[in-house]
């Protein structure tokens, strides 16, 4: 994957974190419900009763605003330089890593440090490190 570092836009960025922010803690507050999308997901898996919508409700936003988005605005040319192989073998990393993990990026990164839990914080930095070792050992050791 390819970043277009000529469109990059600092102000968006910050802007789009501090709706992340305000959502997680909306979400939290009003709900008493982290806003990490593997335990939502998660959630869908073995419904409770009354437990659906909302869980529903929150994943077709996630899918729904890139979505409208496109309607007002043009999206960066996203470039994947990596086979289908290799992303299906990437996902289900991520979801043996996020089972292990008890919880996602989301809810540890996200969620998590901003309650200054303890656990999110170690999850956090094995989440990244496993990341960063990751990208030096595919690029620069396999060369992919």
């Amino acid at each position: 994957m390819s970043v277009a570092w000529n469109v990059f836009t600092p102000g968006a960025a910050l802007a789009g974190g501090v709706l992340i922010g305000v959502a997680v803690a909306m979400f939290l507050l009003l709900n008493g419900r982290i806003a990490g999308i593997s335990g939502i997901v998660g959630g869908l898996l073995k419904p409770a009763r009354g437990d659906v919508g909302w869980r529903v409700a929150f994943i077709a936003g996630l899918l729904l605003a890139p979505a409208i988005y496109t309607l007002v605005a043009l999206l960066p040319q996203l470039q994947i330089d990596a086979s289908y192989g290799v992303l299906v073998l990437a996902g289900l990393l991520v979801g043996v890593g996020t089972r292990c993990g008890g919880g996602c990026t989301s809810g540890h990164g996200v969620c998590g440090l901003s309650r200054l839990s303890p656990r999110s914080l170690v999850a956090t930095l094995v989440f990244m490190g496993a990341g960063f070792a990751t990208v030096f050992v595919a690029r620069h050791l396999f060369g992919l």
